[in-house]
């Protein structure tokens, strides 16, 4: 990351009139992030109020040719949409703008490619990203002629988008058949944990809620190693790979924790679809743990979003338990806040408190479990 180039950006937004402000700042301000987490810096922004976005180039006419005039003025290495353009968008804009264009899927399929480490990681982003970019790909224009590298090109590995459509679509089906088989053997290990008794946690939530600084505060007190186990940082997406350890609870119980992929507003379905099976194995875990980053003034909003997509992944409202982390960092609890925990990975507040809900709720699980007619 460090020996990338820093890449100037030019950011476009559309804010629709019957949209809601604060939801349109916030992606934007989310974007921002996204761009300086991928290795670029935020330069201008460029935002346009519509009733919808222009079926051809996402913004209007007019609105394109101020592009132009700020991206001569600026000298940008790209411009970056806040929404996934559809291909004919992209070929228009591609041809209409002097500047290297992406939209906010390219941008978050480039960091997952720079931040994928295990070989299920990089498969999935590579299926990802060569699903995403197939119905775009203009032959040898444009399009074509501007992959020679930086944001946005990272996702697929090595020169995967300058192979023919053949080849790309014959590359999908070998991604699919790979991951298929990696599915099989994560089912078998799950359905050997399941005979063994071993008991599941996974933490989930909205990116950058400090999912993996909690994770290394459990494992340091709880894992036989008593050290950091996971990268963790306050880039998006620090964790793409997801993580299982094995920890001791204050009652003595053996259980295996995960710390998982954050979640993010209008996350690209081509990710979600690629990354499903492992968010479903960690959806399917005996606790969820939602870590919120209390100390966020959108993490009302950000909640809802990872509440939408746990239910999407079929989550049993009854596993998770809310965890309310950086609580060292505000005054005073939010009001209204009922069966939530406050916690700080940072200071290790509330952390045994945390050990003790989770050792509480596995029992509590098991003895429903064990006094249901009919059920193992």
């Amino acid at each position: 990351m460090n020996n990338l180039k820093i890449e100037k950006a030019i950011l476009v937004g559309v804010k629709l009139r019957k949209g809601a402000s604060t939801d349109f700042a916030s992606s934007l301000e989310e974007l921002k992030s996204l761009t300086e987490a991928a290795g670029g810096e935020v330069i201008a922004t460029l935002v346009q109020v519509q009733d919808r976005p222009n079926a051809a180039t996402y913004i209007g006419k007019g609105k394109v040719e101020e592009l132009n005039h700020l991206a001569a003025e600026l000298q940008p290495d790209l411009v970056i949409f806040d929404s996934e353009l559809t291909p004919v968008q992209l070929r228009n804009l591609e041809q209409a703008v002097d500047v290297r264009v992406i939209d906010r899927t390219m941008l978050i399929l480039d960091i997952f490619g720079q931040r994928a480490r295990s070989r299920e990681g990089l498969l999935q982003v590579e299926l990802a990203t060569l699903e995403y970019r197939l119905p775009r790909l203009t032959g040898k224009g444009a399009e074509m002629s501007r992959l020679g590298g930086g944001i946005g090109t990272r996702g697929a590995g090595e020169q995967k988008l300058e192979l023919d459509r053949r080849r790309i679509r014959s590359r999908i089906r070998d991604l699919k058949r790979q991951m298929e088989k990696l599915e099989t053997t994560r089912r078998l290990h799950r359905k050997r944990r399941q005979r063994v008794g071993v008991k599941t946690v996974s933490l989930v939530g909205y990116t950058n809620a400090g999912k993996s600084s909690l994770f290394n505060m459990i494992c340091q007190g709880s894992h036989r190693s008593g050290k950091k186990q996971v990268e963790a940082g306050e880039r998006l997406f620090q964790t793409l790979d997801t993580t299982t350890r094995k920890i001791v609870l204050p009652s003595g119980q053996e259980v295996l924790i995960t710390d998982t992929v954050g979640f993010i507003q209008n996350l690209p379905h081509h990710l979600v679809a690629a990354f499903r099976a492992t968010l479903e194995e960690a959806v399917d875990a005996d606790l969820l743990l939602h870590i919120v980053d209390v100390a966020d003034a959108n993490h009302i909003d950000k909640t809802r979003v990872v509440e939408r997509v746990l239910v999407e992944l079929g989550a049993d409202p009854e596993k998770i338990i809310t965890v309310f982390n950086k609580a060292d960092l505000i005054e005073s609890p939010p009001a209204g806040e009922k069966n939530v925990l406050f916690v700080s990975a940072h200071t290790g507040m509330g952390i045994e408190q945390l050990l003790e809900r989770i050792a509480g709720r596995l029992d509590e699980r098991k003895n429903r479990m064990d006094s249901a007619p009919g059920e193992e």
